[in-house]
């Protein structure tokens, strides 16, 4: 039987289900949801702009696009989103998906907190970033119909003291790899929740150089 939500039909294969069960697995509800939510805000932008898009694909991505802050990452040398990208590529290419499915879904995964880069790439990364951001700070709130953001939260909530509980999971699954925030919003996550973060100055990185001039 058919889940549609907010006009937004839920892909229903052998890959999709795959990636629900692995995901509720090893994610609290809290993350669960929110991936939910923002495959429907990103596909509902997709259906507005008259984009083309895989609904598959963009399930797997946004299904993925937090497991790099998942325990066994935290001693990660890379950006969580790198870790993300890199587990949704193993999923896919263990489900058949073709080299260039598996490309967009890399990327889209892995620039999605990168401000102003995935607009202006591919429908797939575009849609995705749009629609974490829609979850997480409300981008583009009121291109969403309130029975879309009722209908939407309604099937997935958001949990009580969302806000506060998600920049704490991204801070969890940073706080061991400062280094990796250095020139994305990540950075602004652990100036706020960790006392003994220092921000790393690109300016300070450029002046502070081992040249001469």
């Amino acid at each position: 039987m058919k889940k549609i939500i907010a006009g937004v039909e839920i892909p229903d294969s052998v890959m999709t289900r795959a990636a629900t069960d692995q995901i509720r697995s090893t994610e609290c509800e809290l993350m669960f949801h929110h991936a939910l939510r923002a495959f429907l805000f990103g596909a509902l932008t997709g259906y507005r702009g008259k984009l083309t898009f895989d609904a598959e694909l963009l399930y797997v991505g946004t299904m993925f696009h937090n497991v790099g802050l998942n325990v066994q990452h935290h001693r990660s040398p890379y950006r969580f989103e790198v870790d993300g990208a890199n587990a949704a590529r193993e999923f896919l290419r263990q489900h058949g998906a073709t080299e260039s499915a598996i490309g967009q879904v890399w990327e889209a995964i892995a620039l999605h907190t990168t401000p102003g880069i995935p607009e202006h790439m591919s429908p797939l990364i575009a849609l995705l970033s749009a629609g974490v951001q829609m979850d997480v700070r409300g981008a583009r709130f009121d291109e969403f119909t309130a029975q879309e953001r009722d209908e939407i939260v309604q099937a997935y909530p958001r949990e009580s003291g969302f806000k506060k509980k998600i920049i704490e999971a991204y801070s969890r699954g940073m706080v061991h790899r400062p280094e990796t925030t250095f020139g994305t919003v990540n950075a602004d996550v652990l100036d706020r929740w960790d006392p003994n973060y220092r921000r790393l100055n690109f300016c300070g990185l450029v002046l502070g150089s081992d040249w001469p001039n």
